[in-house]
């Protein structure tokens, strides 16, 4: 996409995808904001071919390695995705009582008409940083650890496990809120 380094080259590849908000806002504060992406993800899971390893939402990204099966490929899934959930994130902040809602919607009509690359709200960054890890110079469960231990930085959690928007309760023996395939 604009603006980004990182290339899909490989449509079916795994990836470890970085996903940004513009000017790196703290959106993901809410759980309604962040069960938008739960949900989102587990649609694709079963509707677009979305092959999920290892994920977590923080205040401003998202973290994802995963590939797609399906015709639409890496950057279908991402256009498709960004897209539905940018819609749904602008729309709650307009419904639930959000104490930052001008704020929010000021950053996010400013970037969409800056950019010209969104109609009204633009709440992603364009890029996707995007990492193939079919190179075996890369250590996935590396990048699936660095995923995981996200929380444990930030200091929203002492165990991995113990954040609930992550697949790292799928690598303790446990199920979490998004179907994902382990490694």
């Amino acid at each position: 996409m604009a603006g980004d380094r990182y290339f899909i080259r490989d449509q079916k590849a795994t990836y470890f995808l970085t996903l940004t908000v513009v000017k790196w806002v703290d959106i993901f504060t809410r759980a309604d904001y962040r069960d938008v992406i739960v949900d989102s993800l587990n649609y694709c899971i079963k509707e677009k071919g979305l092959i999920l390893n290892s994920w977590v939402i923080m205040s401003n990204h998202v973290h994802l390695i995963g590939r797609v099966e399906s015709d639409i490929g890496m950057s279908g899934f991402l256009r498709d995705f960004k897209k539905y959930t940018s819609k749904k994130i602008a729309k709650l902040i307009l419904e639930i009582p959000e104490s930052r809602r001008d704020w929010l919607l000021d950053k996010f009509a400013f970037e969409a008409k800056r950019t010209g690359r969104a109609k009204q709200y633009k709440i992603w960054k364009d890029d996707n940083h995007a990492i193939d890890l079919t190179n075996n110079s890369i250590d996935i469960c590396a990048k699936i650890n660095y995923i995981h231990m996200n929380p444990v930085k930030a200091r929203w959690v002492d165990n991995p496990e113990d954040y609930l928007y992550s697949s790292a309760i799928d690598y303790a023996n446990g199920k979490g809120m998004v179907s994902i395939e382990l490694v």
